[in-house]
């Protein structure tokens, strides 16, 4: 799952510092001994986790003398390819950011291209320090645990406190309510939400969004194994109920050309009441050179429930960015003691960078912002970590769902049509 621009946005925002680790407990950095470690690393340039491994590592250093970390930093469009040729050469680095398609992380594994961190974590004690949530993503998605959960994000609703108390509204329980108070604002000339439209995917999260409280978690997995087809028409009505929030306007003028920046900006703005996003976005609306409204003023609320609905809200729509793998061919001792430490540490730092990971926080209690409380209250209340629309989809159905949203929610296109168009692409 990728995080869609993310990247640039929140080294913006939280800047290229480095972390101490003076917040960590004593023992989660008292091992010290023999043992220097030289890793590489291949990661997508302005990936946060880059700086949070360049942090831990001068910090491992300091306890193992000459460890060192080379970065070689790749634009995303060619991850694939350089892994292909890598995994083919037997040269891979020691730690790299894995294919883009979940089903070719867990191949990576299956064929011993990747470490099972699984087996790995347990043999060196510190399994534990992942988060279950996380966990349950990644081998949902891979068949197996094959990467480290470096980042972790659930999705919903963000909203502005100051529009919901003046127009009298308090974060809707149920889809129904929701169109009800979009439809107040909008008489009131309030823009209800804000959507980027160019790039299809924050669209196409509203209708997996429905199908989970609609039809269960389990609903999109259904599809994938040909028990269901998103042309059946409870799949259908999904698509339905995202195309009449647009058909009535609900995201303004123009949403279909707005990309991730420009919709971001329509909420950070106060220009719209509700933005569908991930908690990446988190250093942004924290930033006053990118937010007029403030986080003090960004409020949250889960994809309301459906009435009759087989679905939870607590069925969180979750996912762990662009996880990254270790070399099951270069995997050593030293290296292990580096994961180790990973292991215990990479929670803390990334927090205090302002990013959540699939790592466990030691000690339990933090600093963590108010914004970051949200989501980490989110995750721990999350009975069932559901994934987003194309988690499940080829590349090619992946592209026809994404670039027909658009036309989908701005009435270029019928609710039958568009699942007609990306089941067409799942079977070919």
């Amino acid at each position: 799952m990728k995080m869609h621009g993310k990247y640039l946005r929140v080294m913006a925002a939280v800047g290229i510092t480095t972390t101490s680790l003076s917040m960590l407990p004593a023992s989660a950095v008292a091992s010290g001994g023999s043992g220097a470690v030289h890793a590489t690393l291949l990661i997508t340039a302005g990936d946060p986790s880059q700086q949070v491994l360049q942090t831990l590592m001068a910090e491992y250093a300091k306890i193992h003398p000459g460890s060192t970390l080379t970065v070689t930093q790749i634009v995303q469009s060619s991850v694939d390819q350089k892994l292909t040729l890598d995994a083919s050469a037997g040269d891979l680095p020691t730690i790299f950011i894995g294919p883009q398609s979940p089903t070719q992380q867990g191949q990576f594994g299956t064929e011993g291209y990747s470490l099972n961190i699984q087996t790995a974590l347990t043999s060196l004690g510190v399994y534990n320090d992942l988060n279950p949530a996380a966990v349950k993503i990644l081998k949902t998605l891979e068949g197996g645990l094959y990467a480290i959960p470096d980042q972790l994000a659930m999705e919903g609703f963000w909203y502005n406190k100051k529009i919901f108390a003046q127009n009298n509204i308090t974060p809707p329980t149920t889809w129904s309510a929701m169109v009800s108070d979009a439809a107040a604002l909008e008489a009131k000339g309030i823009q209800p939400f804000a959507a980027d439209g160019s790039d299809g995917w924050p669209l196409t999260r509203l209708i997996s969004g429905y199908i989970f409280r609609d039809l269960g978690p389990n609903a999109l997995l259904k599809v994938k194994d040909g028990t269901a087809k998103l042309t059946d028409p409870q799949y259908v009505a999904a698509a339905q109920q995202v195309a009449d929030l647009g058909a009535k306007g609900y995201f303004g003028k123009g949403f279909a050309t707005l990309d991730y920046s420009a919709a971001e900006a329509e909420f950070l703005d106060g220009e719209a009441a509700m933005f569908y996003m991930g908690s990446w976005a988190l250093p942004d609306f924290a930033n006053p050179k990118l937010s007029e409204i403030g986080a003090s003023d960004v409020g949250y609320f889960p994809v309301p429930a459906v009435a009759g609905g087989a679905g939870a809200v607590t069925d969180t729509p979750m996912n762990c960015g662009e996880p990254l793998m270790f070399s099951a061919k270069a995997y050593n001792a030293a290296d292990a003691q580096w994961l180790k430490f990973v292991a215990e540490n990479f929670g803390n730092v990334a927090l205090k960078q302002g990013d959540i990971t699939g790592f466990e926080v030691l000690p339990k209690v933090t600093t963590a912002t108010p914004l970051m409380q949200i989501v980490q209250h989110q995750i721990a209340v999350t009975t069932t970590p559901v994934l987003w629309f194309e988690a499940y989809f080829s590349s090619k159905a992946t592209t026809v769902a994404q670039s027909d949203a658009a036309p989908l929610v701005d009435g270029g296109m019928s609710a039958q049509q568009y699942m007609s168009n990306v089941q067409a692409a799942l079977d070919s």
